[in-house]
């Protein structure tokens, strides 16, 4: 399949405040966009996919490798294979995020 429309992705509540809708997936590129209400937090974890993410709207704090930073709307980072990573919503967010490979467990 080469086209994705919005309507066909299913919204996954992953926590409460959390929902994940997969955009788009590939043989070795995945796309996500996870929407979080404020307060939102999201554990520090690892994983083997490399994770590159785009803030859509809102405001959210995310920690990489044991580095902060808050970021808005337009501001993007990367979470390389294996780094220790975590976020919480500063406000009410929209965070578009790809992973290569895709995640298995999404």
């Amino acid at each position: 399949m080469m086209f994705f429309p919005y309507a066909d992705a299913n919204p996954v509540e992953m926590a409460p405040g959390l929902v994940r809708r997969t955009l788009v997936s590939g043989d070795s590129l995945m796309i996500c966009r996870f929407d979080l209400e404020s307060g939102v937090e999201i554990p520090s974890h690892a994983h083997h996919h490399d994770q590159a993410g785009y803030v859509v709207s809102g405001k959210i704090r995310i920690a990489v490798d044991g580095k902060s930073l808050e970021l808005g709307a337009g501001d993007s980072y990367i979470a390389p294979s294996g780094a220790l990573h975590s976020a919480i919503a500063l406000q009410e967010s929209v965070v578009v995020d790809t992973f290569s490979p895709p995640r298995e467990d999404y």
